[in-house]
């Protein structure tokens, strides 16, 4: 890995796919600010990603020099647990259509995004990218794990058999504008900024958060990974994928306290003990993606803050 494996996006044609979610929107944000010839967009109504011959007929079109994959389908424990099959399938589909198409119309440079989620559950900590594949993973979102798993070794093949400069990011858990904040499929900082949010206008005395509150995770400002993206397209090229996150972990209990505190929240947190936890801790090693000269900027708590103005504008039904 050498941070002088440059790069040029000056004047090139760069196809964010996914725009439009929490990811792709950031990322798009970030690429507005350099000198590309063209920041291609599509949604998903414009062409269906799960499907091969739209795929390849719109990146045959569109002529791309640069891919960004933050297309997927995504969502919170219980979206992942109960429905397996579909974030499988659907996200197998995305990467595998989207390789192929970029291969055969000849695009310099595919960025994929991964997700923490791909270690195995017991993986020692913090997490280093040599963890992966080596332990069972995480039953309560194995389906997205493995379709994120067969991307990453998707760009390795395509790299190795033809030559495509496909380099993968691992994403810690994030959060910021354009989050999904939806009750039943939102990650865990959306679910706790909007349950904050409707205690604390409804009055309530108590809130509840899912599980015992002690697994710990790691959070990172989509902002933050929209910077590492560009840094990498610019500045990395191999096979081997680059784990990205801050560096620090929270106990769910001491996040949960913390979205209070910034929400305005002051009642009583009660943890459901029913509901799972999920893997007991997620801290990555970003050792090798901070030697490229990356480092986030947003703290916590500042982080949560813009979080919520986005939500409080444009979720939020009552402030």
């Amino acid at each position: 890995m050498s941070a002088d494996a440059l790069y040029d996006l000056a004047g090139k044609g760069v196809w964010v796919a996914g725009h439009g979610g929490m990811v792709g929107n950031a990322i798009s944000r970030r690429l507005a600010a350099e000198p590309l010839g063209e920041l291609i967009t599509a949604t998903s109504a414009e062409v269906d990603l799960r499907r091969q011959a739209a795929t390849e007929a719109f990146v045959s079109d569109v002529r791309p020099d640069a891919i960004v994959l933050a297309a997927a389908k995504v969502g919170g424990i219980e979206a992942n647990r109960t429905r397996q099959a579909d974030f499988l399938y659907d996200n197998l589909m995305i990467a595998a259509n989207v390789v192929e198409a970029a291969q055969r119309s000849g695009v310099e440079r595919v960025l994929l995004l991964g997700s923490s989620c791909v270690y195995p559950r017991e993986a020692p900590q913090p997490i280093r990218e040599s963890s992966l594949l080596t332990g069972p993973l995480e039953p309560t979102n194995e389906g997205y794990a493995i379709a994120k798993i067969a991307a990453l070794e998707l760009g390795k093949m395509y790299r190795r058999q033809h030559g495509l400069d496909a380099i993968s990011l691992m994403p810690t858990n994030l959060y910021g504008p354009h989050d999904n904040y939806d009750p039943v499929s939102s990650h865990v900082m959306a679910a706790l900024i909007r349950k904050a949010h409707e205690a604390r206008v409804a009055g309530a005395a108590q809130m509840v958060v899912w599980g015992t509150g002690t697994p710990r995770r790691e959070f990172l400002h989509v902002d933050d990974l929209a910077e590492a993206s560009v840094v990498a397209l610019r500045h990395y090229t191999g096979e081997e994928h680059l784990n990205v996150g801050c560096g620090e972990d929270v106990e769910i209990r001491q996040l949960a306290a913390t979205i209070c505190r910034v929400v305005g929240f002051e009642g009583e947190l009660v943890f459901d003990t029913s509901k799972p936890d999920g893997m007991p801790r997620k801290l990555l090693d970003v050792t090798r993606v901070s030697e490229l000269g990356w480092q986030p900027r947003i703290s916590l708590e500042e982080g949560i803050a813009d979080a919520y103005r986005w939500f409080l504008d444009n979720v939020a039904e009552s402030g």
